[in-house]
């Protein structure tokens, strides 16, 4: 699952847009969990939607819409819970890390194999954050209402019942003109004309 229905209000363009190596975050991501050979991808798109499902044209994925997209994480979670098989481990990924490879999407799936929680989690500074992979079931359960994913859920398991990926480069995300422009320098992203 890849999410990518936010409105970039901090950032001021859509981070879904912009470039690394000429492809858009998007394309990106939708790309490289593809290449992690899912039952499906799900993309939940929310606001201009219409323009974000047309980077993704040349790419097999179940659109989900998230009309409530200022709710924020938890929102698109609830809106995708739906299209998640319970029975499935799900791997929910966030759009705007442009250090994210493919190799890091498939530790975390080997390890949530392994994992007694049967999750796995990207370990960022002390911190349990996404990419991550949860047991399908767990989005029946997600709370109606707030925004909240399952950071909780996770950190309140057992330490040795979830599989950590050290990633630290995976801390960067994009929120801010200075995330982007730091971005930039460290040469994770093309620069925005």
């Amino acid at each position: 699952m890849v999410l990518a229905a936010g409105g970039s209000s901090r950032l001021g363009t859509p981070k879904q847009l912009l470039r690394r190596d000429g492809e858009t975050l998007l394309h990106r991501t939708v790309r490289l969990v593809a290449a992690t050979h899912p039952v499906r991808v799900i993309v939940v798109l929310g606001a201009d939607h219409e323009r974000f499902a047309a980077e993704l044209a040349d790419l097999p994925y179940t659109r989900v819409i998230n009309a409530g997209w200022h709710s924020g994480l938890g929102g698109s979670l609830r809106a995708a819970a739906a299209h998640v098989p319970a029975d499935h481990a799900a791997l929910t990924v966030a759009c705007d890390q442009p250090a994210l490879k493919e190799h890091h999407l498939h530790a975390l799936l080997a390890g949530a194999r392994t994992a007694p929680a049967r999750s796995a989690a990207t370990d960022i500074g002390n911190a349990l954050g996404v990419p991550a992979v949860v047991p399908g079931a767990w989005f029946r359960e997600l709370d109606a209402h707030g925004d909240h994913g399952f950071r909780d859920r996770l950190r309140s398991l057992p330490a040795d019942a979830v599989f950590r990926l050290h990633a630290p480069e995976l801390a960067r995300d994009i929120d801010t003109p200075a995330d982007l422009h730091a971005a930039m320098v460290a040469g994770l992203l093309d620069a925005v004309p």
